[in-house]
């Protein structure tokens, strides 16, 4: 039971000034404006929009300026936010193979067709502090980054096209049937693939690398490849139902990771490979290429393959617990007071060890 407290206002105003003051910092130092935070921390600022389930930097930033920097904080506001807004309609589903790449690789074919484009990564850097950063703000420009691709850029098609050519990997057809929307009603469970693909976009990245990373171990039979891992913007288009065509209302940043996976076939499959699937606002790969990890050990039962009792197999286990605001909602509630829940047990074991006592007597 909770028990509403009273007379504690004066005491949570003064709480909120202090939480004020500790995130504005030293009153000598300049604010962290939002758009510093929307150009230089924008790993963190692609992960709140991803998991806020709203594409928006500069509220991403917003939030994260809010919330001191702590990530599910601003995706908690981001996700409220969002509840504000009004819904137009739906927009046609984009296409990745126009993306503008920034970023494309491959871990399957080392010329892959299209080329493949390192774009900025931490892959190849030394996990080594740079103390020019404190010392001097800045690293001087090297005057070697390349210019953005054009939005017309050419069409790249997916590197696990090609292998459709020789029937290696399974093939998936678009479905008809318009999948459900996990922001507009609550997930059901068992949940097809487009649902629990959503899930898992709106899913928390630490909780999903660390199911990714035991199929990696054993605990999913899930060995993998990495396809193709892509990072660009694509052009975001709404059916106007006037006007009888879509037209163009934006541009989206997104990451895209398909995994190649072993499958040793089954009674009406022949062996072939199979694919995970990720995609997620802006550049998140480690969460896009964990979200295609999970999504291949969920497929066991659809491929007709054994249920090892793996946690990254078990579909109620990895979507129940994947959303970081119902995990932090639950967790944190237990701050809260709860004096009669407490009271009560607290007298239930006074008795019990008072029974004990009588009894030893």
């Amino acid at each position: 039971m909770y028990v509403a407290v009273k007379g504690g206002e004066r005491a949570i105003d003064a709480a909120h000034d202090w939480l004020a003051d500790t995130r504005r910092g030293a009153a000598d130092q300049p604010a962290v404006h939002t758009d510093a935070i929307r150009d230089q921390l924008s790993l963190s600022v692609a992960r709140v929009m991803a998991e806020g389930s709203l594409y928006d930097p500069d509220l991403a930033a917003l939030a994260i300026k809010q919330a001191r920097g702590d990530l599910i904080e601003a995706i908690f506001l981001i996700r409220a936010y969002r509840t504000t807004l009004p819904r137009f309609g739906a927009t046609t589903p984009v296409d990745t193979v126009r993306m503008a790449i920034a970023r494309r690789i491959s871990a399957t074919f080392k010329d892959a067709p299209g080329g493949q484009v390192l774009g900025p990564t931490y892959d190849y850097t030394h996990r080594l502090l740079d103390f020019r950063l404190m010392a001097d703000g800045e690293l001087p420009a090297t005057g070697t980054t390349p210019a953005a691709a054009p939005a017309d850029a050419a069409e790249v098609p997916h590197i696990l096209s090609f292998l459709n050519r020789d029937g290696m990997i399974e093939t998936e057809d678009p479905t008809e049937t318009e999948p459900a929307d996990l922001t507009r009603a609550p997930l059901e469970l068992p949940a097809g693939r487009p649902l629990r693909l959503q899930a898992l976009a709106r899913g928390d990245e630490g909780f999903l690398l660390g199911l990714a990373y035991s199929t990696q171990r054993g605990y999913a039979r899930n060995h993998a490849f990495v396809g193709e891992l892509r990072i660009g913007t694509v052009t975001v288009e709404m059916d106007i139902p006037e006007l009888g065509f879509a037209i163009e209302i934006g541009e989206i940043e997104l990451t895209e990771c398909e995994t190649v996976n072993q499958f040793k076939g089954s009674k009406s499959e022949p062996a072939q490979f199979t694919r995970g699937y990720g995609l997620s606002f802006g550049q998140t790969e480690r969460k896009a290429l964990s979200m295609a990890l999970v999504d291949r050990a969920l497929r066991w039962q659809e491929l007709d393959e054994d249920f090892t009792g793996a946690p990254a197999q078990d579909e109620e286990f990895v979507l129940s617990h994947c959303d970081n605001i119902q995990a932090t909602g639950f967790l944190e509630h237990i701050k809260l007071p709860h004096y009669v829940d407490f009271q009560a047990e607290l007298e239930l074991v006074r008795r019990l060890r008072a029974g004990l006592a009588e009894a030893a007597e």
